[in-house]
Formats: C-alpha cells, structure tokens, sequence
C-alpha cells in the first residue's frame, strides 16, 4: 500500500486515472451532472468555506476515528452510498464494494437500480447491508422489493425522496449513454481504448438493471421516457406523506430518508418514526438549483434531533471532518468508491479508505481532536 500512497496521494489522483481506464460515455455518466452543472462547484466552494481552527499544545495523540451510528460501532465515520449502475461504471462494482466495505466494517448501500439484485450482493454484507430504495408505485412489487432486501441481508432501509421525475444531465446525454445501454459504432471505439474495462465487461456481461428488469415486463417497452432515463421510472412514483408512512409500517429494520435539504421537511420527518435523515443535493445530478449540503446542513441539524448523514462534495479526509463539525453524524461517499476503482480495480477501495483514514488523523491532529468528539461545532459560527 505504500506504493499506493506514493502514486495516487489523493482522490484527485485516482480520478484522473480512472478518466484514462473509463470509457468516455461512461465517465460522463459517473462525472456529471444536470443543467449548467454548478452545484458540484457550489457543494466544493462551500466546503472550502469551512475552516476548523488548529488548536496546539494537546501533547502527542493518537486520534480515534471510531464511530457509533444507528446503534452499529463503525471505525470511521463514512460508508459507500447508492450510485445506480455501478457495475457499468466498473465491471461487478457492486460486489467489489460491499465486499471491501464490509471487510473494513463499513456500511455498503446497494442501489435499487444497480446492476446486481440483493440476493447477489447480500452474502459479502454480513447481514448489515443498507438497501436504497426508489419508491415502487405497485404495493406487490414494493412488498416483493423489501422482502428480498430483508431475506438479502439488508436490515437498514434507504428511501430516495429527491427524484420526483427524470433530470436532463445535458452531459450525459452528449456522451451518448442510453438505457439500456447500447454499443453503436461511436461507443465501441470508445470502449477499444479501455481494454482492463472491456475486459471485464465481457467476463461479468452487459450490464443491466437487474433487480428492475424482473419487474419490469412490457412496460419497457410502451412507456416514453427520455433517452437517459431508465425503465425505473416506469415502476415508480413519487412519493408523498402517506407513502412514507406504509413503508415505514411495512419495514422492521433502521429507516433513514435520502435527499432531505429543507428544515421544515427535517421537523416533520421527526414524526413519522424514521431513524435518521440524508441531507444530501444529489451530488446536483437532480436539481441544478439547490444549495449546498454543507451550507443546508445547520438549519437541518437545528430543526431535527435525528442523526444526520451527508453527501454530495466530499473530496477527503477534511472535507469529512467538516461535515461532521456542521452537525452530521456520518457521511457517505458515492462517486470517490468509483474513482477508485477505475484507477485500481479491486485494489482501490481499501486505498480509498486508507487515504480517507490518513487524511483524518492528519488533520484531527491539528485542531487536537482525540476523538471525534473533541471536534469543535461550527454550528454557531463560520469559522471554528
């Protein structure tokens, strides 16, 4: 790993690399966003922002970056979060990741859209996986989705709140990605100059939405949707208060709601018996208006006393420790795990965490945080 270290420093690092190892219609996939894409900009500029002050004389530490989350100790305070056709972006990425993060005891949140199903992915999370669900507008089907999560080995559900129809993903679309995938001419050459991805992509199949697929039927094939939605969109609906409250009823695990960027929405999740809020923007691959998840993070944090988790930005160690000192209590990365693995393989998500790890210690030793405990709170002031 040492080697790594020298290599691929940090996860600006792994993105180039994994640029080269992509194909280029599936790296506009992975990369971008919707509209004039400025929230990726605003979530960075808004992270910079936050400054923790360094604080010295503390004597030699050895900082802990243990963490208790919804009753489950974890050693770091981050996990992988949903990203739909993962195993696009790289070959069995679903199962390379929950395998590395359960190995690292870390939580892996399978998508509803990911080109594996529960019953794939389930034995490499050691019964503690977290299943993301996008809303099923047929109670069977929903019925029939939960069940197989639960049979699966996933005790903690995730409802995604923040897709009520198709984003435009202006870039996507450019890159000529369509769903199901299709290889034209264009793609393929595209593909040719990636041979480790080809590679696998012919051992492990196209991919495809497999859990989706099975309940999709001639659906497919008379809805109209955009070029770069899928046929999920089909199956699902957008969710409103009463629905929330027949999934909460119709699941016995750990519930945490996705996609929560307003306070008063926060107060009122606090009566509906979910176990925690994801406040998060979609990494702006939804709405090119929204703010910042760090900068929503206070009021959300003020308005609830519900653990919190957040994504969307997180580019290292720092960028976690900042999102901790604004009020979260975890955080999830989505497209790092990616970079990593199109830079390493199977190699990148162990790098992945031990750069997030390293990075942490680093900077918990400036500001003199033993513990993530003695983090200050920048709640009450920009700089802390």
């Amino acid at each position: 790993m040492a080697d790594l270290h020298t290599r691929y420093p940090a996860i600006s690092d792994l993105k180039r690399a994994a640029r080269r190892r992509i194909p280029h219609f599936v790296w506009e996939y992975l990369d971008s966003a919707t509209g004039a894409e400025s929230v990726p900009r605003r979530n960075r500029a808004a992270l910079d922002d936050v400054s923790l002050r360094p604080s010295i004389l503390h004597g030699e530490l050895t900082p802990d970056t243990a963490k208790t989350f919804l009753d489950r100790p974890y050693p770091l305070p981050f996990g992988v979060a949903p990203v739909g056709m993962s195993g696009l972006i790289w070959p069995d990425a679903e199962r390379l990741l929950a395998a590395s993060a359960t190995q690292a005891g870390l939580p892996y949140t399978l998508s509803t859209v990911a080109t594996q199903t529960p019953e794939d992915v389930g034995p490499l999370v050691a019964g503690h996986g977290w299943f993301q669900i996008y809303p099923p507008r047929d109670p069977a089907i929903r019925a029939d989705m939960l069940e197989r999560a639960r049979d699966g080995g996933f005790d903690t559900l995730v409802l995604t709140v923040d897709v009520p129809a198709p984003s435009r993903r202006e870039r996507q679309t450019r890159g000529g990605l369509v769903q199901p995938p299709r290889l034209t001419p264009r793609l393929l050459a595209q593909v040719a100059r990636c041979p480790v991805w080809a590679a696998g992509t012919l051992r492990h199949g196209m991919p495809r939405m497999r859990l989706i697929d099975g309940y999709a039927g001639d659906l497919a094939k008379s809805g109209t949707l955009p070029s770069n939605a899928h046929v999920g969109y089909l199956l699902r609906t957008s969710p409103d208060w009463d629905y929330l409250r027949a999934l909460r009823d119709a699941w016995d695990g750990k519930m945490i709601i996705k996609g929560v960027l307003n306070a008063d929405d926060a107060a009122r999740l606090g009566d509906t018996g979910v176990d925690a809020l994801w406040v998060s923007n979609h990494a702006g691959r939804q709405f090119d208006g929204a703010p910042a998840t760090i900068n929503a993070l206070p009021a959300i944090r003020a308005a609830t006393s519900l653990p919190l988790i957040m994504d969307s930005g997180i580019a290292g160690g720092l960028d976690i420790l900042r999102a901790l000192a604004q009020g979260a209590d975890f955080v999830m990365l989505g497209r790092a795990w990616h970079y990593a693995l199109g830079a390493l393989g199977a190699d990148g998500p162990a790098h992945l965490i031990d750069l997030l790890r390293a990075d942490m210690v680093a900077n918990m030793h400036q500001i003199g945080a033993a513990g993530l405990a003695d983090l200050p709170s920048c709640l009450a002031q920009p700089d802390c």
